[in-house]
Order: C-alpha cells, then sequence, then structure tokens
C-alpha cells in the first residue's frame, strides 16, 4: 500500500484556493486584467490537482509574510 504525501499540509506550501466564478469576476475587475493575463497555473501541478482546479478557474493564493502579514497573488488555471 502506499502512503500519499498530502501537498497542501507541507508548511512552504502557502493556502491555494479555486475562487467560484462570481468571485473570479471581482478579483479580475479589481486587478483590471483578462484571465489570461494572470500568471498561469498548469491542471498538472500537485497543488492545482489537489484542489481540483480545472483549466479556466483561477486560484487565489494566500500566503503569510513576516513584513507584509499576508498577500495574496492569482493564477489562472491552463492546461497541461
Amino acid at each position: 500500500m502506499v502512503k500519499r504525501f498530502n501537498v497542501l499540509k507541507h508548511e512552504l506550501v502557502p493556502k491555494h484556493e479555486v475562487l467560484s466564478p462570481e468571485e473570479a469576476l471581482i478579483a479580475l475587475k479589481e486587478l483590471g486584467v483578462e484571465p489570461d493575463k494572470l500568471p498561469w497555473i498548469r491542471a498538472s501541478d500537485p497543488v492545482a490537482r489537489a484542489i481540483k482546479a480545472r483549466p479556466g478557474d483561477i486560484v487565489r493564493i494566500i500566503r503569510k509574510s513576516p513584513t507584509a502579514g499576508e498577500t495574496i497573488a492569482y493564477r489562472y488555471v491552463v492546461p497541461g
């Protein structure tokens, strides 16, 4: 039996979440960009697979920062 590693539990992996279509529209409007202008994350990325992100989804990444407290980044899920 192979024990699977949960990449989301690793201390160096920030929180990732798939945005709902409504949340995605709001985020894109605030940023003033089209989805494909965001940095990309492949659907085959271990974290994208773990959160079940599909091509076309927008992913919010929340990182802890010792100086800023918390930073938020967005990624556009592409095939691959």
